[in-house]
């Protein structure tokens, strides 16, 4: 293929749109009931004086990226438009390069600039992630390219100049050999307050918008084998919900896989063994302990880089996502016996790519079965939830949490011609019911083939700019 293209950020304007869940999904120690989600369009040009136009979109959930008590959910969502202001200007400013060139060349920077600010990793890689984002959407459009043809000829001019551990790997023959899959198993999300049986529901309390509300009214909507269950950190409130959880399963899923997440919401490796521990010996769950795959973020990101959970992963694979908080996470991260970090498209694309390579190279020089699991932030349905599918499939992923489309009703808040048109253009993916676009899971699978074959990064639409609030990003 020809030359890498320089391009440099000539324009960006944010959007922002409010959602309002359906269901309260409780994770961890905050429920979340309703937020909003941002939109970001850049114009990129090449030293040809080309241009194009790319785009990107994330939920700006509260109570995830920081999760200090004394922040409002309005102190957090101007947290993370900070964060992409001053990734947008940081990128503006830096000139001409390729597309991750431009991300290398300001990462550090806009990391202490964040810092400065006093915020932390996770905000700070919001905005940089939606920024690479978008940029990468629109030099895979000026090129005429979709993602994974993007990504395997390297057209983002992807090196080890972040990631100085990759030093001497054979990026661009790894990334050569990426195989994007044209399905996903979707890995359904049981909240800490979630009706695990339809009679947990009050009459009175229902919902009755034809979208499953309960636990088991999900399996059989939706044909689910694969499972994210959240736990609490209290042993016995934990184990008599996860016993719960295991009857329905059990009853229903003739064979079912399940991840646990901790989100932060234990002291110590120690205290997570226990509940391990007491999962194993307990009768009712004996098939539920033999389906899980790992334990995600147990430990407060606080403490979490402060102790190895070696003796821990001995009982399962331990991974982290939200001591996640930028691209030397997963080294510090291995150290202590972690061995599998999450992907997010709200930390980074680019991340999640170099994390992959080195899973692939870890795994070859230690024996041990490094790994990566695809996870949600709740993402919406169009245009954040396309990127995010089509980054997780490009990684290898063969499940991915999603939970955006349950506690969410469908595409709501946007207009009706913009819903029809993800659904013509995606129709693989989607499917319309009650007058809403809603994502197609049949059989427990995401059909994604219309995703990873779309010119740009994952959406062959556009939302309608014209019918959202200008942000004040």
């Amino acid at each position: 293929m020809t030359e890498l293209l320089n391009i440099r950020l000539v324009e960006a304007e944010t959007f922002e749109r409010p959602v309002k869940l359906r269901l309260p999904f409780r994770f961890g120690a905050a429920t979340l009931r309703e937020a909003r989600q941002i939109f970001l369009r850049v114009r990129i040009e090449d030293a040809r004086g080309r241009s194009a136009e790319g785009m990107a979109a994330e939920l700006m959930v509260p109570k995830w990226f920081d999760k200090s008590p004394e922040l409002s959910n309005a102190d957090n969502e101007n947290q993370l438009r900070r964060s992409l202001a001053l990734a947008l200007d940081a990128l503006s400013g830096a000139g001409t390069g390729t597309a991750f060139g431009l991300h290398s060349a300001v990462e550090v920077s806009h990391h202490a600039r964040a810092a400065a600010e006093k915020l932390n990793g996770l905000v700070a890689s919001f905005g940089l992630a939606l920024a690479n984002r978008a940029i990468l959407d629109a030099l895979c459009r000026l090129e005429g390219l979709a993602v994974a043809q993007a990504i395997k000829a390297n057209r983002p001019g992807i090196d080890a100049s972040t990631t100085r551990d990759l030093a001497g790997f054979d990026l661009s023959g790894f990334l050569a050999g990426l195989e994007p899959a044209a399905s996903l198993a979707a890995r359904h999300t049981v909240g800490l307050v979630d009706a695990i049986v339809s009679g947990d529901i009050p009459a009175s309390e229902r919902l009755n918008d034809g979208l499953p509300e309960s636990f088991e009214e999900a399996i059989d909507a939706y044909g689910l084998t694969f499972f994210k269950v959240k736990v609490s950190g209290v042993a016995d409130a934990d184990i008599d919900r996860l016993c719960r959880v295991a009857a329905v399963m059990d009853a229903k899923v003739p064979a079912y896989s399940v991840t646990l997440d901790g989100n932060e919401q234990f002291s110590s490796a120690e205290a997570v063994a226990d509940l391990l521990a007491r999962v194993k010996e307990e009768p009712r769950l004996a098939r539920f302990a033999g389906s899980i795959l790992f334990v995600e973020q147990p430990i407060a990101r606080a403490h979490a880089f402060g102790m190895p959970v070696k003796a821990l992963a001995g009982f399962k694979p331990v991974e982290i996502d939200e001591s996640d908080a930028d691209i030397d996470a997963f080294v510090t991260a291995r150290a202590l016996g972690y061995t599998g970090i999450s992907s997010k498209s709200c930390k980074g694309f680019y991340r999640s790519l170099l994390n992959r390579a080195r899973v692939a190279k870890w795994s070859a020089e230690d024996g041990i079965p490094y790994f990566m699991s695809a996870e949600d932030l709740t993402t919406q349905g169009g245009l954040a939830v396309q990127q995010d599918l089509a980054l997780a499939s490009l990684i290898g992923m063969t499940h991915i949490e999603r939970n955006g489309h349950h506690y969410v009703d469908g595409m709501a808040g946007a207009p009706e011609a913009e819903q029809e048109a993800f659904a013509k253009a995606h129709s693989d993916l989607y499917r319309v019911s009650n007058g809403r676009t809603r994502l197609r899971i049949e059989a427990g699978q995401l059909a994604i083939g219309s995703v990873i074959h779309a010119i740009g990064l994952g959406s062959s639409v556009a939302p309608d700019w014209t019918a959202m609030e200008r942000s004040s990003a």
